[in-house]
């Protein structure tokens, strides 16, 4: 009922959501030469900087895989995490005046955020398939195989943006209540950001402790990929079936807890 609710407010609300992810390109690509170019060209630069810390300053290696292929999907997938999640955190707060001008569904703002850095998100993929393309012509030690279960991809990606964006509203809600949780929620995402294998692989940590390092949630979404474009595997239907409980789940989560909080907000922002 709550997410058939919030579906008739996003069809209803349609065009101040579209606004409100235009006028968030404008403040990020505002005076910028390259503008929406960066969204390309920073994942590029990060794997680049990453890989050769890590690959030849601390000889991290993953067997039997394009370790640059591995390294970016990790950066990109992570990056979208951290960044929606932060902006949906500050969402409601820093649209206090235009909540106290006329009524909008308090969720519109947590979900334009995850919407716009979602963009930018597919943008980072088109650098994603060309290094991938590229494996096949030298880039990198071990070629990516191209299969049929790219199909699945859009699948992980909307499993993976319900889970974002159920995140994101807990943290928005708690940051109205609780402003240190702008510090906090940095702090967190830095410990997050270890504990996922993003650039090393589970091989490396004891096996004795690898299933705490598994139940992080957002290990299961990025296994999923990797088996896809890494090895040329569908993941299994647990998986498949696990991602979209999880998805729904924290999507399900969020949205209860901030339908539940939404009206006293004005109280605090």
């Amino acid at each position: 009922m709550i997410i058939k609710n919030m579906l008739s407010n996003f069809k209803r609300y349609r065009f101040l959501m579209f606004q409100l992810i235009q006028r968030d390109f404008k403040v990020k690509y505002k005076r910028s030469v390259l503008g929406v170019f960066w969204s390309i060209l920073q994942p590029v630069l990060m794997m680049t900087v990453m890989a050769v810390v890590f690959s030849q300053m601390f000889k991290f290696s993953v067997p039997g895989v394009n370790y640059l292929v591995y390294l970016m999907t990790g950066i990109i997938m992570f990056n979208y995490f951290s960044e929606a999640t932060t902006n949906a955190m500050t969402s409601v707060v820093y649209n206090f005046t235009l909540m106290n001008k006329i009524y909008i569904p308090k969720y519109i703002f947590p979900i334009a955020k995850c919407l716009f850095v979602g963009i930018n998100f597919l943008l980072t993929l088109i650098p994603w398939f060309a290094i991938i393309l590229l494996s096949h012509v030298g880039l990198g030690e071990i070629s990516c195989p191209l299969s049929i279960w790219y199909i699945l991809l859009p699948y992980i990606f909307v499993c993976f943006f319900m889970f974002t964006l159920g995140i994101g509203m807990i943290v928005a809600c708690i940051s109205v209540f609780l402003r240190d949780m702008f510090y906090i929620f940095g702090i967190l995402l830095t410990i997050w950001n270890y504990l996922t294998p993003v650039f090393y692989s589970l091989e490396i940590i004891p096996e004795s402790i690898r299933w705490l390092f598994k139940c992080n949630p957002l290990y299961l979404f990025l296994t999923g990929v990797r088996s896809i474009v890494l090895f040329g595997q569908r993941p299994s239907l647990t998986q498949m079936g696990l991602m979209g409980i999880e998805g729904l789940a924290c999507l399900a989560i969020g949205l209860l807890i901030f339908k539940k909080k939404q009206d006293k907000f004005i109280y605090y922002v």
